[in-house]
């Protein structure tokens, strides 16, 4: 099975420990991107997994690269060009203040990128299963046009297509997001979104849910799967649910919507003391393809996903860092954390 990934790969800038933006005279270096999580998880995973981007061909650009080589993922796809990398600066929060995050990804690489730069016929050869994210086409027009071509080449290959809706605010408005989202989610065979998105994207919202107060009305999210999966002919909707208590602790789930049998599929939920929440989408989307890749049934595939996305909560930084065999230990049942000798 082979898995191609698109979006932008940007350099994370974070204070030490829990650090304010203001008191931090160090800032730790990595990279991170929603759809380059996704591509690592799957490549621990043992997936064939390919990333596509663009990056500039400097030295800060073939860091990027290489911290995407160095657990597997397949980098031969990558367009070089264009003279920046971008930043974002992420600020851990810590019990009742939140985490910020501050972009600066004007006119990177992958910003300024045309549709020429991407062969997709050629990149899709050979390829099971396409993933991309709301936050992609957020970059511009250009790259909206850039998705389209990829999800176009990707239906004429033959290829399932993957979408988290991942509305950020930060990027683009919602009038924005939803011209756009509307047009690629025709594309889109299986569809992950939470709350919000759905909300601030589609106007699709769930009843009786207060996210900040911790309440959940599973009614309200099959309903909000099913209003998806009608108004795009999704083949499968996956809303993740998060019970914020506060910035360090977050209750977990999720719920997965199969249309042809009509299943909502309810995962359990998991009490999380967070490490490093970022990332935390993305492990779930790669548990998710990674499980209906290989045939698992819905109820065993959102089981899955929680439970990879539960794990990444404790792994600092943007990348999910575990084993299938972890994954499905904790899936079955084992969430104890008692010490393997």
């Amino acid at each position: 099975m082979k898995v191609v990934t698109f979006g932008e790969l940007m350099v994370r800038l974070q204070p030490f420990n829990y650090e304010r933006f203001v008191q931090a005279s160090n800032l730790e270096f990595t990279f991170g991107g929603g759809e380059a999580n996704v591509a690592v998880s799957l490549a621990n995973y043992g997936v064939d997994a390919a990333f596509v981007t663009k990056l500039p061909a400097h030295a800060i650009g073939q860091c990027a690269v290489n911290s995407l080589r160095r657990y597997g993922v397949d980098t031969s796809m990558i367009v070089r060009g264009g003279d920046r990398v971008g930043i974002y600066y992420n600020e851990k929060g810590a019990s009742q203040r939140g985490s910020v995050c501050i972009y600066d990804r004007a006119n990177s690489a992958i910003q300024l990128a045309q549709p020429s730069d991407f062969d997709w016929e050629k990149i899709f050869q050979g390829v099971d299963w396409f993933h991309f994210t709301g936050i992609t086409p957020a970059l511009g027009e250009n790259v909206v046009e850039i998705c389209r071509q990829a999800c176009k080449a990707a239906k004429a290959a033959g290829v399932k297509i993957s979408c988290d809706l991942n509305y950020r605010g930060k990027l683009w408005t919602r009038e924005q997001a939803r011209a756009a989202m509307t047009d690629l989610c025709q594309y889109v065979d299986v569809c992950i979104s939470n709350e919000e998105d759905a909300k601030d994207v589609f106007g699709i919202e769930a009843e009786a849910t207060d996210i900040y107060g911790g309440t959940l009305n599973h009614e309200g999210y099959k309903s909000v799967a099913k209003q998806l999966a009608d108004k795009f002919h999704f083949e499968k909707v996956a809303i993740t649910l998060r019970e914020s208590h506060s910035a360090s602790d977050n209750g977990w789930s999720a719920m997965l919507y199969d249309a042809a049998s009509n299943e909502y599929c309810f995962s359990k939920k998991y009490e999380l003391r967070i490490i490093d929440r970022v990332g935390g989408g993305d492990s779930f989307g790669g548990g998710l393809i990674y499980a209906l890749l290989n045939g698992k049934s819905t109820q065993d595939a959102v089981e899955f996903a929680v439970a990879a996305s539960a794990l990444k909560h404790s792994i600092e930084g943007d990348y999910n860092m575990v084993t299938v065999s972890e994954v499905e230990k904790l899936a079955g049942g084992d969430g104890s954390g008692r010490i393997q000798r």
